[in-house]
């Protein structure tokens, strides 16, 4: 009797075998889902990184590419050159420095202006220079007119030519720049966030009657927010690994196939990249589940149905 009371229920147990598969198939998808939308707001994270990173090595790059041109006296023998060197290689404002003799001088006035001075002169009328490049730190209006004078107090160097107005026109540039560069990269830091919580709060308003009922069987708020948190904060790790392997492809693709290097692909650089991502994903997704379980954990049985 027994066996056969067990083969009437089994199409029965079938069914809710079905239903429970059928369940857990829709949660997957749907964690997936979620997994897949956090994974691209947080490579949407990562671009600006990489905007903020690109922009400052612009910067950086060309404020190191003004020159100043320090000009030597016909008199300037090669101790007094090395003087100079030695000046410009212990300085912290010299980036890097390019020694132009007077032939190099003459070639280079030949192949800008097409002509030969030496032709009607009889003698080549140009000084030798060095060509110094500062560094990023030093390379503001006030920071440059001092190392000019500094240069010019050295008796075998004539005179020290540089770019005043561009000096002062990248420095007001680079302010502006800097603060919209800012503005956006927290609009969209936000815009973010708000994506993120929003993916975290309809996952978890599908579980709000099983929070309810953990709640009713006297189960406390960190009972029952830990599943979700920790589920969520996983979730957020994952879809972080998920968008830095996506930023690595796109930014291969442009360093090696477009020949763009988007930043200078140092260890601190990729490590902040990395950390930024990561930190976002786990943070960003501990917080939207404390909220979202904490709403449903406070809402009382008649308003689960009105949401």
């Amino acid at each position: 009797m027994p066996y056969k009371g067990a083969g009437e229920n089994l199409p029965l147990l079938r069914f809710l075998s079905v239903l429970v598969y059928m369940r857990k198939q829709r949660f997957r998808n749907s964690y997936l889902t979620a997994a897949v939308s956090v994974a691209l707001v947080l490579c949407l994270v990562g671009f600006e990184c990489v905007l903020l990173l690109s922009a400052g090595a612009l910067v950086t790059r060309m404020r190191e590419n003004m020159t100043l041109t320090a000009v030597l006296s016909d008199e300037t023998d090669s101790v007094q050159c090395a003087r100079l060197e030695k000046i410009l290689n212990y300085s912290p404002a010299c980036s890097r420095y390019v020694y132009v003799s007077r032939e190099d001088a003459l070639r280079e006035h030949i192949s800008s202006l097409g002509e030969d001075p030496t032709q009607f002169l009889g003698y080549n009328p140009l000084s030798a220079s060095y060509e110094i490049h500062p560094t990023d730190k030093y390379s503001s209006p006030d920071s440059l007119s001092l190392l000019a004078t500094r240069l010019q107090e050295l008796p075998f160097v004539t005179e020290v030519i540089y770019p005043h107005d561009l000096a002062d026109l990248m420095s007001s540039n680079v302010s502006e720049f800097s603060l919209v560069l800012l503005v956006v990269a927290v609009a969209l830091l936000l815009v973010s966030m708000a994506l993120i919580v929003n993916t975290i709060r309809l996952q978890i308003y599908s579980k709000r009657f099983i929070i309810n009922t953990m709640t009713l069987v006297g189960a406390t708020s960190w009972v029952t927010r830990r599943p979700f948190v920790w589920r969520n904060m996983l979730m957020g790790f994952i879809s972080g690994m998920a968008a830095l392997v996506i930023l690595s492809g796109i930014v291969y693709y442009v360093d090696v196939r477009l020949g763009v290097l988007l930043f200078p692909l140092t260890w601190q650089n990729i490590s902040f990249v990395a950390a930024v991502v990561l930190c976002s994903g786990l943070l960003i997704t501990l917080l939207a589940s404390l909220i979202a379980t904490g709403r449903y954990i406070r809402m009382d049985n008649n308003s689960l149905y009105e949401i």
